[in-house]
């Protein structure tokens, strides 16, 4: 269950929003795109030497509600409290309305790995990330969203399915689901999974977000493919198809667009997020005629 004096208020629209991206900041600030809210990274306001937007008492902040990314779930040694801090302190400063993390690891040994690797789905694993959940919401005094990862790998002992894993953490811990919908789609092509079925296995009530963008297809020497969530692209038809099927199933969520490879012009991002509006908007439509 979630800890005492934990907020659980989301202050993100229920409408479509995209990922502020360093190529992004001055035009954002010069045109002030007509968008529902903006991602953020604790990375981008740590980058050394660089003037990010948000931080400029003219910038994105006043205008935009803003998310913020980095609270480290995945360390089996512990989370380092310097980092939470430093989370805390960016929280304080740009005052989001909500906060995530992957459930993945990407640390080893001391050393940084720069990728988001799988955990083995079982028991040990998922008391780890409950904890880790569990400290994470105490420290900042929020509850978070864990989204699930895109995967190329798995392990062998694994044996929870991820979508179970998903759920438990988000029932023991209190937290919600960042639904990738991408992410969901990668994983049924490279895993064999049902990508339908796993949405559908999903608490609709604890999804606070959903994840939209592009992946590649590489071609593998045995005539098979894998599925590669390079965020390089424009949404998959296939990848709109599920998030349809999410919307009709969760309802309104706050919806993001990521893109951070061979990033196009602004303007390429909100015409995605104008996609998913629309599909919102017709669910909601849907909704309101089958109640009427």
């Amino acid at each position: 269950m979630r800890p005492p004096n934990i907020s659980g208020t989301s202050l993100i629209l229920a409408k479509a929003g995209i990922g502020l991206r360093f190529q992004h900041h001055q035009a954002v600030l010069d045109t002030r795109p007509d968008v529902a809210w903006m991602e953020v990274h604790t990375r981008t306001t740590w980058a050394a030497g660089r003037r990010c937007a948000i931080s400029t008492p003219s910038g994105v902040r006043r205008r935009y509600r803003c998310m913020a990314l980095g609270c480290r779930l995945e360390a089996l040694k512990g989370l380092i409290r310097h980092i939470l801090k430093r989370i805390r302190k960016v929280a304080e400063r740009i005052e989001p309305g909500l906060m995530s993390e992957h459930i993945a690891w990407n640390v080893v040994g001391g050393t940084y790995l720069a990728d988001l690797l799988p955990l083995p789905m079982t028991e040990e694993a998922l008391e780890v990330v409950c904890r880790h959940v569990d400290q994470t919401q105490t420290h900042l005094g929020r509850r978070i969203l864990v989204e699930n990862p895109s995967t190329y790998i798995a392990f062998g002992n694994s044996i929870i399915p991820e979508w179970e894993f998903m759920t438990a953490v988000a029932a023991r811990t209190g937290c919600g689901i960042l639904c990738d919908v991408n992410n969901i789609c990668v994983n049924a092509h490279n895993h064999g999974w049902d990508a339908s079925a796993y949405i559908a296995a999903l608490p609709s009530e604890a999804v606070g977000e959903i994840h939209l963008a592009g992946h590649s297809i590489k071609a593998l020497t045995d005539g098979s493919t894998l599925r590669i969530d390079d965020h390089g692209s424009r949404v998959s038809e296939e990848v709109w198809s599920l998030y349809r099927n999410a919307i009709a199933r969760c309802g309104a969520v706050p919806t993001l667009i990521e893109w951070d490879n061979d990033v196009p012009p602004l303007d390429v991002l909100l015409q995605e997020a104008d996609h998913a509006a629309g599909i919102i908007a017709s669910a909601d439509g849907a909704r309101h005629a089958d109640a009427a």
